[in-house]
């Protein structure tokens, strides 16, 4: 069991920037930052693989960077040029992949609490 906590969401200016991280007891083979609205689906934001391979949503695609310190079991989502359409629950996940889609959320087993992003 994969147990994970999320970080540095808070109130931000539009155009501004955060840094969230993702404190895990262990990461899995894929770990992926999503984010959801009240009423809304969950959405992908952006993912990365064992390896390094990264993968991100078009609509935060070259603003929003993951990263991760295997070393500190931890995976980071430095979000730039923020706008109030990336207001959101941000969420980290971890999980095996296994069918390849690491911006899905059927692909993960494990889920954070959720930290609040809003821009404003």
């Amino acid at each position: 069991h994969v147990q994970l906590v999320e970080s540095g969401g808070g109130l931000v200016q539009p155009g501004g920037s955060l840094r969230l991280s993702c404190a895990a007891s262990g990461l899995s083979y894929c770990m992926g930052w999503f984010r959801q609205l009240p009423g809304k689906e969950r959405e992908g934001v952006a993912c990365i693989y064992q390896g390094g391979s990264t993968y991100y949503s078009d609509s935060v695609k070259g603003r929003f960077t993951i990263t991760q310190d295997r070393a500190k079991n931890t995976v980071y989502l430095r979000m730039n040029s923020l706008t109030p359409n990336d207001t959101a629950m941000y969420y980290c996940a971890a999980g095996y992949c296994s069918g390849g889609y690491c911006l899905h959320d059927f692909e993960y087993n494990y889920w954070g609490q959720g930290t609040q992003v809003t821009v404003s």
